[in-house]
């Protein structure tokens, strides 16, 4: 990803190593990022900066993570930028139900978890992933094959965004139930499940008359575990493999093999 393309994430915490550690593995993962250690400060960087996403800790001194939110509040309520709201106090998970911002994560969270909110965030208020929306599903089917609750919420999150009917499955053999009877038009595939892994699956969709010809996206979510053996998936197994669960990686992934199928 070239630094044009990066999205950019404005970190406010007042802890100093949060900021230095959770900004490297933000930086890492690709994301363009500016922190700042208080309220006053986020405010000053919002003056030369129009972040895709404020990464925002509500426990800080002075005017805190309450009066940043005030700030940046349009009249009617909005907020001017998407904020993810990261605190210690999990009981403030109610309250931020009933506000305006983007996603709520408590302290301490699981980089992985944290990372996977910024990208559904980021995902669901680009301006690609509204002109998308009309583009890229028109109302076809897609089969997601996800095991963890909040991972496949997350992407079914997205390409329903993107026009796609979805229906979400969590165990291999529902997998195979569900594909059989309502064929759907793509299978986005998890590689690694816990009793059968995604490779397994498409290779047994392909032998069935009703599913062989659909098309199959694999993806890794091992943090490159998978990747880093060059894991390469028979054409004859799946149409693509994606080393990512990233929402916007694998509509991009959809896109390409539909498009190559004739079906976009």
């Amino acid at each position: 990803m070239n630094r044009k393309s990066k999205k950019q994430v404005l970190l406010i915490d007042d802890d100093t190593s949060l900021l230095v550690t959770l900004g490297d593995f933000l930086k890492f993962e690709g994301y363009d990022v500016t922190t700042a250690d208080s309220g006053e400060a986020g405010l000053r960087c919002l003056q030369g900066l129009t972040p895709d996403l404020i990464i925002l800790d509500m426990g800080m001194p002075g005017m805190g993570g309450v009066g940043f939110l005030k700030a940046i509040t349009e009249e009617g309520g909005k907020l001017r930028h998407p904020v993810l709201v990261l605190t210690a106090r999990a009981n403030m998970a109610e309250f931020f139900a009933t506000v305006a911002v983007d996603g709520f994560i408590a302290k301490p969270c699981d980089p992985q978890d944290l990372l996977m909110e910024v990208s559904r965030i980021v995902f669901l208020r680009s301006d690609q992933a509204r002109e998308s929306a009309g583009l890229v599903g028109l109302g076809r089917r897609i089969l997601i094959g996800e095991d963890e609750d909040r991972v496949r919420e997350s992407l079914a999150h997205a390409f329903a965004l993107a026009g796609f009917e979805v229906t979400g499955v969590e165990r291999g053999p529902d997998i195979i139930q569900t594909a059989v009877l309502d064929t759907p038009d793509v299978v986005v595939l998890k590689l690694i499940f816990e009793n059968m892994n995604g490779d397994t699956l498409a290779g047994i969709l392909r032998g069935m008359p009703k599913t062989a010809n659909v098309p199959i996206v694999l993806y890794d979510d091992s943090g490159g575990a998978v990747s880093a053996i060059k894991y390469r998936v028979p054409s004859a197994v799946a149409d693509r493999f994606v080393s990512t669960n990233n929402p916007s990686d694998l509509l991009a992934a959809v896109r390409d093999v539909l498009e190559k199928r004739g079906k976009a």
